[in-house]
């Protein structure tokens, strides 16, 4: 069956929103918003992870480095890993892991 899912277009800039669109044995893809200036408070991920950029700029912290992230960038980052994410003006961006 094929679908088409509107949802990371009409994920609001609120603060931190957070949704999981898809979510396998294998895989999840999770799409997050965060309005400028907020933050993704501190944790770590299962599964070795990646960010893709879609909309804005981020920083994303981890083991005392920033990576300044902009739209279309592509981020591996490994699971277990404390790291923070703080939106450096409205941002919208997916983990797929």
């Amino acid at each position: 069956m094929y679908t088409i899912n509107k949802q990371i277009s009409q994920q609001l800039y609120n603060k931190l929103k957070v949704d999981v669109l898809t979510k396998t044995d294998t895989f999840e893809i999770i799409s997050i918003s965060l309005e400028k200036n907020t933050i993704f408070p501190e944790h770590t991920s299962p599964k070795d992870a990646q960010l893709l950029v879609l909309d804005g700029a981020i920083a994303f912290h981890c083991n005392g480095h920033v990576f300044h992230l902009e739209e279309q960038d592509l981020f591996n980052f490994p699971k277990a890993v404390i790291h923070w994410v703080q939106a450096k003006e409205n941002s919208k961006f997916i983990i797929i892991r």
